[in-house]
C-alpha cells in the first residue's frame, strides 16, 4: 500500500532521516517506535507533504506521491492525526468533525459518517454542542482521530496519540485504533509507549537517529532483549 525507499530529510543541512526503507501493507496496523529526535514526526511529514524529501521515493497504491501538496495527497486517501491533537479549540465538537469533511461534497454520506464516529466514541456525541478547547486530553484526541475519520482514508497515520494521556484513557485509545484497523483502516502509527504500540502493531520498526536499526512483528520486538532494555524498561539478562 505505502512503500517509503531510501528517504533522506535534511533540516539546514543536518539529516532528520538518514535512507531509511519502511512497508506499510495493505490492512496491517504499522507502529515506529523511538526515542525523541530520532525522526519518527518527520517521517510522517515527509509522507504528508509538510516537509520537502532531499531524496528517495513515496508510493502510495503504486503511485509517487513525493511532490504532491498534502491537499492532493490526503485525496489520493492518507490522512494525518497530528501530534498535540490540533484541535480546533473555538469551534464545537460537531463543527470540528464537519471541518474534517471539508472536501466531501456528499452531505448525506457525511451525516452517515458523523453517526459511526459518535458510536465509536459516544463521548463526542453527549459534548457535540461544547467547545473543543473545553475538552479533556483524552476527548480531544477522540476528536483528532473522529476528525481525521471524516476524510473517509484508506490509510490513517497518527503521530504519538498517547501523549500526555492518562492510563486508562491510552488504553480506551489503543482499543478504538484496533477498532479502526478491523474496519478496513490501513494504520502506520508512531508512538512512545513502545509497550502498547508493539502489542498491536502487526509490523514494527525502530528509528535511532534518523536509521532503521530493527524490524519485525510486533511480537517479536516485544521480545527482542535489547528493545526491553532500551524502550520498555525491562534490564537485558546477562
Amino acid at each position: 500500500m505505502l512503500k517509503i525507499s531510501d528517504l533522506v530529510v535534511s533540516y539546514g543541512g543536518i539529516e532528520a532521516l538518514k535512507g531509511i526503507s519502511v512497508d506499510v501493507p495493505d490492512g496491517q496496523i504499522v507502529t515506529l517506535i523511538g526515542a525523541n529526535g530520532a525522526g519518527k514526526s518527520t517521517l510522517l511529514r515527509s509522507i504528508i507533504g509538510l516537509v520537502k524529501i532531499q531524496s528517495g521515493s513515496i508510493s502510495y497504491n503504486d503511485q509517487t506521491i513525493n511532490g504532491l501538496n498534502s491537499q492532493k495527497i490526503v485525496q489520493t486517501g492518507i490522512t494525518l492525526v497530528p501530534e498535540g491533537r490540533r484541535v480546533f479549540p473555538n469551534l464545537t465538537v460537531l463543527e470540528n468533525l464537519q471541518i474534517g469533511a471539508y472536501m466531501r461534497n456528499d452531505s448525506e454520506g457525511i451525516q452517515q459518517d458523523i453517526e459511526k464516529i459518535y458510536k465509536l466514541f459516544p463521548r463526542l456525541e453527549e459534548r457535540h454542542w461544547q467547545m473543543a478547547g473545553t475538552l479533556s486530553g483524552g476527548e480531544q484526541q477522540m476528536l483528532a482521530v473522529g476528525r481525521a475519520l471524516m476524510c473517509k482514508p484508506k490509510l490513517l497515520m497518527m503521530d504519538e496519540p498517547s501523549l500526555g494521556l492518562a492510563p486508562l484513557i491510552i488504553k480506551d485509545i489503543f482499543s478504538i485504533i484496533q477498532k479502526i484497523n478491523k474496519q478496513g483502516v490501513t494504520i502506520l502509527l508512531i508512538e512512545q509507549n513502545a509497550n502498547m504500540a508493539l502489542k498491536i502493531a502487526d509490523k514494527a520498526y525502530v528509528l535511532e537517529t534518523g536509521r532503521i536499526s530493527m524490524e519485525g512483528t510486533g511480537a517479536e520486538l516485544l521480545e527482542n532483549p535489547e528493545i526491553k532494555a532500551a524502550y520498555l524498561g525491562k534490564k537485558k539478562h546477562k
